[in-house]
């Protein structure tokens, strides 16, 4: 294997749940460079991942509902809302256990190979589902599966990456998982008519395409981790929770993108409904538009995601690139909300996803380099970290409609407000990573 893969940890204050004993090797300042080999393993894998797991979630969940309930719409809205509430209350917990396993094949490759195979159970249970209520539980077992295989892959980025790498890992990256989705609704869409195949092919293309990182990125024996303090039921609700005083540039990483996917999911949610109202036409025949702006926004993120992500790490910096992610993203969103014409809400729109994807790329290069206990701790704080995005997708869309209502006359939303708070949180989630010390 080549040395460049070796597994090497990185230094920091150990918390006192999880401290781990002197017969562990002194971690180093820095880890050497990965090889190309385990980037571009990496990128197939959470472009395998987001086949598998976004697609159902894109189009093949609401085939299923509109089967098995056609006049009840909302179900689509309670099964997704019900998996992202489990994902939320799990991934702290998943994340401890994850950083204590200890087997000859390493901490994380564990759960990604359990994951695969919970995930491919999930596919089938919803492919079957006679009913929405077993259809929602396969949706839960979807998100625990395929959920902590991406996870585990993240947390060894985590473990893996040197400063001078994170950047561009998280720009590849983020460029799979936004082509990904386009990728799975197509292949899902040859197959509406047969739910087996239609959950099933997308799976086949993750399970592959995870087998080769498992197989073919070698991950240090971690038989011999020893920890001082056994993990209880009490510790692990401790490990919850945090003091954001003793990691502050984590606590501001926490709050700058908790503030930015609570403006994203304001700007998000009511998208069909805001084309629909400043076109003037019903939301039925907003879908085309939708799918146009869809496809051209996976460009311009792309273009965010790759060209901050290079960039940060060939400059050195992250701060500035994840700020002027932010500006743009609200430029984006107060262009739309003034618009009332097709071409300059297109503008808005793109802008918006260049912003998106410069913001979310460089932001998790970010996370790596102020992630607190990289060595023993980084499942935990991983899974912390991901309340910053959940919590805002859960809140946000019951706050909006206070927005919405604010001056409003008749059937007609005040979405020119919900367009302008919602920037106004980006811009502030922008301007609380600036905040940040301990990395430029």
């Amino acid at each position: 294997m080549n040395s460049h893969e070796t597994h090497a940890a990185v230094p920091g204050a150990l918390a006192p749940a999880v401290a781990v004993e002197a017969e562990l090797p002194a971690p180093a300042l820095d880890v050497p460079k990965v090889s190309a080999r385990y980037i571009w393993l990496m990128v197939l894998a959470q472009f395998g991942v987001f086949v598998a797991f976004i697609t159902p979630l894109a189009i093949s969940l609401a085939i299923r509902v509109n089967q098995l309930a056609p006049a009840n719409q909302e179900y689509l809205g309670y099964i997704t809302g019900a998996g992202a509430l489990a994902v939320m209350v799990t991934s702290p917990f998943l994340g401890m256990v994850s950083d204590r396993t200890r087997t000859r094949i390493g901490r994380r490759r564990p759960f990604m190979i359990a994951g695969t195979v919970l995930g491919v159970i999930s596919l089938l249970v919803m492919a079957y589902a006679p009913t929405v209520l077993i259809l929602g539980a396969g949706w839960i077992l979807a998100q625990l599966g395929w959920g902590q295989v991406l996870s585990n892959l993240q947390i060894s980025t985590a473990d893996r990456l040197p400063e001078s790498q994170r950047g561009k890992v998280a720009g590849l990256t983020g460029f799979s998982t936004q082509v990904a989705p386009v990728f799975g609704v197509v292949i899902a869409g040859g197959f509406a008519a047969d739910p087996l195949l239609l959950f099933m092919v997308p799976g086949v293309v993750g399970v592959v395409l995870v087998a080769l990182f498992v197989l073919f990125v070698h991950e240090a024996d971690s038989r011999g981790m020893v920890f001082s303090a056994k993990m209880t039921p009490a510790s692990m609700l401790r490990n919850y929770l945090y003091n954001p005083r003793r990691y502050p540039d984590f606590s501001w990483n926490w709050l700058g993108r908790f503030l930015f996917y609570f403006g994203l999911t304001l700007n998000t949610t009511f998208s069909a409904f805001f084309f629909a109202s400043r076109l003037g036409i019903p939301v039925e025949q907003v879908g085309g538009i939708i799918a146009m702006l869809g496809g051209a926004g996976v460009l311009a993120t792309t273009a965010g995601a790759l060209g901050g992500g290079f960039l940060s790490d060939r400059l050195r910096r992250r701060r500035l690139f994840v700020l002027f992610g932010g500006i743009l993203m609200a430029a984006g969103m107060i262009l739309m909300a003034f618009s009332s014409d097709l071409p300059l809400l297109i503008a808005g729109s793109l802008i918006t996803s260049m912003g998106i994807g410069m913001f979310s790329a460089v932001d998790q290069a970010l996370l790596l380099d102020v992630l607190p206990e990289k060595a023993t701790d980084a499942g935990r704080f991983m899974g912390i970290t991901g309340f910053a995005t959940s919590i805002p997708q859960s809140a946000a869309p019951l706050i909006a409609p206070v927005f919405l209502a604010i001056g409003a006359a008749g059937d007609q939303k005040n979405y020119t407000l919900l367009f302008v708070v919602a920037a106004g949180f980006v811009l502030l989630g922008g301007g609380v990573i600036m905040r940040i010390r301990s990395a430029r």
